[in-house]
């Protein structure tokens, strides 16, 4: 089933969001987005994508501070993908006690519950049993129906039929061969810095390994001193350590020059203390297309990961014992 929504993630972006919307023709000037783990990308990225517009990325219980009059003028979007998500229900409903504007998004559970009980709009998803990391298509598109980002819905309807996944598979194993026992290590502009944490995310929920990211130039300031002794003959208990990492660039030719070059340098210095770095290159004719290639290469090495170390790259039970838990 995994492999099989891999391939057809492409097919997302055919979906047309239907809004039971009650709002009319109301401007807004602000907008808070609540969710949490992959119901959070989709506002991630077009937060990176419409950097004018006033976006918030809400990842917890209640809402972030907005004075009283911007309140007036805010609009809150809450989104679970099953609906049942606990921060994301308290942010919806802190929202209706603030008299907030409010919007939902999601395939059902509690959260679409409260909509129609309440009669806020709401925007259903498609139901697909696939795990909410594997939604991105559909949570992005419904997202920017809710927004009312015109031009996005037309952009992002385009790849369903010139983003194919099946052309990224080998790409997929063949990282997925080179970070086996490894620690990945992604680093990315700051621009792409949504995109650099959706490929660690996935390696940690599908792959099932630890992952961690960071930006350029920022990571040039701290955490690459980490790695200095490296290599060292002198002090093999901490080279061993950190032989264990191995490192992602995400490359695009659209950012800034200083920053091409820094991660040019910065490749060659890992490099030359000898740990493996892997230069992913963003290709494709549209930025978007660029940007859901490389999430389906993510997704496709985290996948074979998973076979390659005999778990399973779908369900996630560590995390469902927390909220059983709890």
């Amino acid at each position: 089933m995994m492999r099989q929504a891999v391939l057809d993630f492409p097919k997302q972006f055919a979906f047309e969001p239907h809004i039971e919307d009650s709002r009319g023709s109301k401007h807004y000037e602000r907008y808070i987005i609540a969710g949490m783990g992959g119901s959070a990308l989709a506002g991630a990225l077009l937060a990176g994508e419409y950097p004018d517009m006033p976006l918030t990325i809400h990842r917890n219980y209640g809402l972030p501070y907005v004075d009283d009059e911007t309140l007036k003028k805010t609009l809150v979007v809450a989104v679970s993908y099953f609906g049942n998500t606990e921060e994301t229900l308290d942010s919806f409903n802190s929202a209706m006690n603030q008299n907030i504007d409010v919007v939902a998004i999601s395939t059902g559970g509690k959260l679409l519950e409260l909509a129609r009980e309440k009669n806020m709009p709401y925007i259903q998803l498609p139901n697909t049993n696939i795990p909410p990391r594997l939604a991105l298509g559909f949570m992005t598109m419904a997202l920017a129906a809710a927004l009312r980002q015109h031009d996005a819905p037309k952009q992002l309807r385009h790849l369903a039929s010139t983003l194919r996944a099946e052309e990224y598979e080998d790409e997929g194993k063949r990282l997925a061969d080179l970070l086996l026992h490894k620690i990945p290590a992604i680093y990315a502009s700051e621009r792409n810095a949504t995109l650099a944490y959706i490929w660690k995310i996935t390696l940690n929920e599908t792959g099932k390994i630890p992952a961690f990211y960071n930006v350029l130039p920022e990571l040039n300031h701290n955490e690459m001193e980490g790695f200095s002794a490296a290599g060292e003959s002198a002090n093999q208990e901490l080279a061993n350590l950190l032989k264990r990492f191995s490192f992602i660039l995400l490359q695009d030719a659209e950012d800034h020059l200083r920053i091409r070059r820094r991660m040019e340098v910065l490749t060659k210095m890992l490099r030359d203390r000898n740990l493996r770095v892997e230069e992913i290159s963003l290709e494709g004719a549209s930025r978007l297309f660029r940007v859901f290639a490389s999430v389906v290469v993510a997704t496709w090495a985290a996948y074979y990961l998973a076979l390659a170390y005999h778990v399973d790259p779908e369900t996630t039970p560590m995390i469902e014992e927390l909220k059983k838990t709890i």
